[in-house]
Formats: structure tokens, sequence, C-alpha cells
């Protein structure tokens, strides 16, 4: 029983380093996608409980690492942007291990534009609650065996991960056909809007735009 109890635990460490290293792997296909903007606000993030503590310029660059290492592996020629709003956050701090060894968790709320659209494609803002992934380190408390710098890390390319998987989800969103019906919605929007002023055309708006909800507080 002891011996299967190891090979248990063995295979679960064995899955979890599979997991942690697919960003080697090509990734799963997401239509004609290119990451474009990538945005993370961090300034209304707070700590929850026993924490340390980490500034939202942390917090923002580790997102924005993580964001890009992942979906900068899709070579497509349509422009995507990923606006993120960091919401709260707890990293463990140092605790009895198993008994006392609380965990780190991470809360993010993501939002996805199409470029050319100039609009949403997801309805509704998507909130995720992030967690440790399960490996020698965390299973006795990452306070004990990481430095504040590798929880963040973690945690960040963990929520990385879980975005793609939702994007992953909802792949129907990067159809030609979704891209079409993005367009002509946005092109009737157009026609039907006042004419700008000479010389107010705004190159950066979709940066604006994706900002915007990132920065906004997170409604659940």
């Amino acid at each position: 029983m002891f011996r299967n109890l190891i090979a248990s635990v063995l295979a679960v460490f064995t899955l979890a380093a599979c997991a942690a290293n697919d960003l080697s792997n090509p990734p799963t296909p997401l239509g004609n996608f290119q990451l474009g903007y990538n945005v993370v606000v961090a300034k209304n993030a707070e700590p929850v409980g026993p924490s340390r503590k980490a500034t939202a310029a942390e917090w923002e660059a580790a997102m924005k690492k993580a964001i890009a290492d992942r979906f900068g592996r899709y070579d497509g020629d349509k422009l995507y942007h990923i606006g993120i709003g960091v919401d709260a956050y707890a990293l463990a701090v140092p605790g009895i291990p198993v008994v006392l060894s609380p965990k780190s968790v991470l809360v993010v709320t993501a939002n996805v534009w199409d470029d050319t659209a100039q609009r949403k494609i997801n309805a509704e803002p998507k909130q995720f609650t992030v967690f440790e992934r399960l490996s020698g380190e965390t299973i006795i408390g990452s306070g004990l065996t990481q430095s504040r710098e590798q929880q963040i890390a973690n945690l960040a390319a963990n929520a990385a991960r879980l975005i793609n998987d939702w994007l992953i989800e909802n792949k129907a969103w990067f159809t030609p056909e979704a891209v079409a019906a993005r367009a002509m919605l946005a092109g009737a929007e157009a026609a039907t809007a006042p004419a700008p002023a000479a010389g107010a055309a705004n190159p950066s708006a979709a940066a604006a735009a994706v900002t915007a909800t990132a920065s906004a507080p997170a409604s659940n």
C-alpha cells in the first residue's frame, strides 16, 4: 500500500511538471489569432487574508510577461487585444507544513477585443480564481519553499493558462464567420455615428478602450 501511495504521488508530480512545461509545445489552434495590445491593470488589487505584499507594478509586469509568453506563440495575422484587471491576491506566508500551510491565490478579470471591429468579443467580463498548481514545493506550502517573486510569477503563468483555456473553449469567437459578423456590426454602427471632426483620428483608441475595461473593478 505504501509503495502504491508513493507511485501515485510521483505520478501527480510528473503530470504537474508536464503541465508546467506546456509552453514548449505548439499552442492549441485558435483560428487566425495574433496578440495585439497586452494590457494589465493592477491598481485595484487587494491582498486578502494573511499575505505577502506585492505592488501593482509587480503584478502588471508578471501578468504581461505570462500573457506574452503564452499568446505570443500564435502567429496569425488577425489582431486581438487582451485586457486584464488584477482584482485580489494572497501570497502564502510561511506556516507549519501541512497543518497551517496557507495557499497562494490570484483573482483576475479578462476581456478580449477584436482590433478590426474595435469591440469586445466576450459579452461579459470573465473572472478567474487562480490557485497554485500541485508540485513538490507547493504541497507543503509555497510560503516555505518559494520567494514572493516566484509565487507571483507562478500565479501569473497559471492565470495566462486559464485565460488561454477559456478562449479555446470559445474558439467560435475566432471563426471567419464571427469575425465577419463583428465587422459588419461595427460598419453599421460607424455609418450611423456622427462624423469625427477633422484631425480627430485617434490611433490609440483600441489601447485606451482595452485599458479602460481592464481598469474597471470586477462586478462579481
